[in-house]
């Protein structure tokens, strides 16, 4: 333990030395008398151990007024993330999946309750997170993710662990269907006290995280593309006008969702259980979620948002297209 615990402070002194004062990494062998390579190893196990975090603003002009805009047009802070020229659509989502792992990587702190609803997007920032042990952290499953082909277990658990692995948290998994098939039996269950102790976790979380899934397009949520929702199921959602889900809560474009009786069997937390949250972040890739996006931001679901560039522009312009046409 002892030597374990002399290696960190050693890696913490060489990163210190190297990002702070601005040594080089000779300078930093001979004053801890090890080898250059030695030095190396010890700033990327700082770096792996969330001793090293670094924030970026990159200057641009555009990406800047259509923060301001959207910040001031949903009221909340949003975060917009420049994307590399011809980047696909997986090179996007990793862009933005590293912005998000960096800002909540500098939004956690001791004790703290992380609420995680697993998704598509969700599993991107969970292998982008970055490392940041915090004392007496939490991280709790926001939505059951078993369904009739899965128990989704394996899935919604690797999202889990790394979001764990991270912040050197407990975890707490939600071992519940993602859609009931009977509301009464949701009902029934939720009286449970192996699931009660989950949901209480719920009520103690600090800090959401979570994505916007869409019905449309080539970035299909995992909802409808995982076997949550069959076929006939889905066309009948879409018939009501559903455009996309929050926590597997789906969503009309005007934010409505009450009326919807998928939601009586939906174990994801709603817009109404989620504005108990202090804070709530967003994160979305790709301009096929703009409209889903714009539902979720009428539905009062976030309180920050990081977005691309693209679905950021694609979502001001919707807006303000209807905002014209009413």
């Amino acid at each position: 333990m002892e030597e374990r615990e002399e290696r960190e402070e050693t890696a913490y002194r060489a990163a210190l030395m190297h990002y702070v004062q601005g040594e080089t990494m000779e300078a930093i062998a001979r004053k801890l008398k090890v080898s250059r390579s030695t030095v190396s190893r010890l700033i990327k196990d700082a770096r792996n151990r969330g001793y090293i975090q670094f924030s970026l603003q990159p200057p641009n002009s555009a990406t800047s007024a259509l923060r301001t805009e959207l910040s001031k047009r949903f009221g909340v802070q949003v975060q917009v993330v420049p994307i590399a020229p011809r980047s696909g659509g997986k090179q996007r989502l990793t862009q933005v999946a590293a912005f998000a792992g960096n800002v909540i990587a500098e939004a956690v702190f001791p004790d703290i309750v992380i609420g995680v609803a697993w998704g598509n997007t969700i599993s991107a920032v969970a292998e982008n997170l970055v490392p940041k042990p915090v004392m007496g952290a939490t991280v709790v499953q926001l939505n059951g993710a078993a369904n009739v082909l899965s128990s989704g277990i394996l899935y919604a658990g690797t999202i889990m662990e790394a979001f764990g692995r991270a912040f050197r948290a407990s975890v707490q998994h939600f071992p519940v269907p993602t859609f009931f098939d009977f509301p009464d039996t949701k009902v029934a269950l939720w009286r449970e006290r192996s699931i009660q102790s989950v949901l209480e976790v719920q009520k103690q979380v600090d800090i959401a995280i979570f994505g916007v899934g869409t019905t449309t397009g080539s970035q299909l949520s995992m909802v409808y593309s995982g076997g949550y929702i069959v076929p006939e199921e889905m066309q009948q959602q879409k018939d009501q006008g559903v455009v996309g889900d929050v926590c597997t809560v789906l969503l009309r474009a005007d934010g409505s969702w009450e009326d919807l009786e998928v939601n009586q069997r939906a174990s994801g937390p709603t817009p109404r259980d989620l504005a108990c949250i202090p804070r709530r972040i967003c994160i979305v890739s790709g301009v096929d979620k703009a409209v889903p996006l714009l539902a979720a931001l009428r539905a009062g679901v976030a309180t920050d948002l990081i977005v691309d560039e693209d679905c950021a522009a694609r979502l001001l312009k919707i807006s303000e297209e209807q905002t014209n046409a009413s």
